[in-house]
């Protein structure tokens, strides 16, 4: 039992802390994208220069640098659209800074790794926790030269890690390296020019409280009116007072337009930006704004009712229902998903599950638990090896999409999000759980018994079914047997329900003297209805 790690502790999810909702610019003008595209290429130069000068900065940048930036910035565009510039700026560059961490503890693990079955003879076998040796004398000598090439890689990276040097492309790498495989992403050039100006464009603005409707630079009207500030250079082009250019589309939101209506109207921050859709010919607009945060309710509170266990699986969703004491009640359920295809379509395709997931915990009033899953370190092949469907299947989960739309759609309905420590769950739920849900008419899946092991261990019990029977008789006279009721539960100390049939040769079911009073039976000692009962400490038979 020593090999076992301690299990973290089951937590409510804090809400979410901000909302951002995307509307289409419809009815737009072929001057109205005119003047969006040089806008935005004028910022978008601006951007690419300012984040230059902060990357070059380093470990020593300062506010004095900061400021100086913004100065630099306001005479070629405005004090606000600096500040928005320089703030993305910054969010950036820390970005890459957290990535470029992410990298070297990855190259570390991957270092380690080798380095341990390159220490061992060949053809030794593993254990669970640590891979054995390598196969061949091939695969030795192959591991050993990328064991080089790994240490050189994080060589280099901790020198920039501690140099403060961070890489980093306006537009994504993604995009970059696309220009050299046109043919394999079925483009041509001008469309992928096309599409680098529209991620290399600049505009979005942050919101300012007590302005005119929340923001100056992008102004939106409780009516849908949308009018920009131009820069200095582009004033030439406005087409309304105040060097300000307004758009012959209106808009409105169909998500959350309430709430974004009463911000306006009360004059609080409210952030916007303008991007373009390439593949689809199309301009939408995303305004965000900040929301209180929330106090999670207490966890004794969201299990009060039971719950929800959910196991996260690449193409579905395993859910099945708790009661507050741990038996499963009713059927599993299944939410399903597709994950192939665009980003958009992914999305989608989770939002949809979560959706259906949610709206039945809703109708029942139960908390919904899900594990805190995290495999930053957990799907590179140096950890993995030869298990290729292996690596695959835990890289194409959803894990941090779903993590956050899952809070983000919860905390809007108002039920509770409790997190859970996923160690065991599949081993422990399919070896203590599989087998007993099965039945002539329900085939329980691994998937399945992990909900419950998950909702178990959110209710705070031991994902086991029963605890080790008494050693020195058969009875119940060393205490309760079971740990799935509390004391307190209704109808624990009534009769059973008579179960229709012959029981034994000589007496039917039911037509015994006391056959459902069994304080009544002549038995030494109480029933073990009657007596106290100590929980397992242990999580797993020995």
């Amino acid at each position: 039992m020593g090999g076992l790690r301690e299990v973290a502790a089951p937590f409510v999810v804090p809400g979410p802390s901000g909302v951002a909702v995307r509307t289409r610019l419809k009815g737009l003008t072929s001057e109205d994208e005119r003047v969006l595209c040089l806008v935005g290429d004028h910022l978008g130069s601006l951007a690419s220069r300012d984040l230059k000068a902060r990357c070059a900065a380093g470990l020593d940048h300062d506010s004095e640098q900061w400021a100086q930036r913004k100065r630099v910035l306001s005479g070629e565009s405005s004090s606000r659209w600096a500040g928005s510039v320089t703030k993305a700026t910054h969010d950036q560059w820390a970005l890459a800074r957290r990535g470029q961490l992410a990298h070297i503890q990855s190259l570390q693990a991957g270092v380690r790794t080798i380095a341990h079955r390159l220490s061992l003879p060949l053809g030794e076998r593993g254990g669970k926790r640590a891979p054995g040796g390598y196969r061949s004398r091939k695969e030795w000598h192959a591991k050993s030269r990328r064991l080089h090439v790994l240490e050189d890689r994080l060589e280099a990276a901790q020198a920039d890690w501690q140099a403060g040097v961070v890489h980093v492309v306006r537009g994504g790498k993604r995009l970059l390296t696309t220009r050299h495989h046109l043919k394999a992403a079925q483009l041509t050039e001008e469309e992928w020019r096309k599409q680098w100006r529209a991620e290399r464009r600049f505009l979005q603005a942050d919101g300012e409280s007590g302005k005119r409707y929340g923001n100056e630079t992008i102004r939106v009207t409780p009516d849908g009116e949308v009018s920009l500030k131009l820069p200095a250079p582009l004033a030439h082009l406005a087409n309304a007072q105040h060097g300000r250019y307004v758009l012959a589309a209106t808009v409105s939101f169909a998500h959350r337009g309430e709430q974004w209506a009463d911000r306006t109207t009360a004059n609080r921050a409210v952030a916007y930006r303008i991007h373009e859709d390439t593949g689809r010919g199309r301009w939408y607009l995303t305004a965000s704004w900040t929301i209180p945060t929330v106090q999670p309710v207490p966890l004794e509170t969201a299990r009060a009712n039971g719950l929800v266990g959910v196991d996260t699986n690449a193409d579905h969703l395993a859910a099945w229902r708790l009661d507050r004491h741990g038996n499963p009640v009713g059927e599993p359920l299944r939410f399903g998903y597709d994950l192939s295809g665009t980003a958009q379509h992914r999305d989608a395709q989770v939002r949809h599950a979560l959706i259906r997931l949610l709206h039945w915990a809703r109708r029942h009033r139960l908390a919904v638990a899900v594990e805190a899953l995290d495999f930053t370190a957990e799907k590179t092949r140096e950890k993995h090896g030869r298990k290729k469907r292996f690596r695959k299947l835990i890289s194409g989960l959803p894990t941090s999409r779903l993590r956050a739309r899952l809070v983000s759609m919860a905390a809007e309905l108002g039920i509770p999000v409790i997190a859970v420590d996923p160690a065991y769950t599949s081993k422990w739920g399919a070896q203590h759980w599989q087998k007993p849900l099965t039945s002539n008419t329900r085939k329980t899946t691994r998937h399945d018994a992990a909900a419950v092991a998950i909702g178990r261990r959110a209710l705070g019990h031991p994902i086991r079914r029963r605890t080790a029977p008494p050693r020195h008789h058969q009875s119940d006279g060393a205490g309760h047997r079971t740990v799935q009721a509390s004391s307190v539960a209704p109808g624990r100390e009534g009769h059973r329900p008579r179960i229709p049939g012959p029981r034994t040769r000589s007496v039917g079911a039911g037509r015994g003297a006391n056959a459902v009073d069994q304080n009544a039976q002549h038995r030494p000692g109480r029933s073990a209805e009657h007596e106290s009962w100590q929980q397992d400490s242990l999580p797993l038979s020995l």
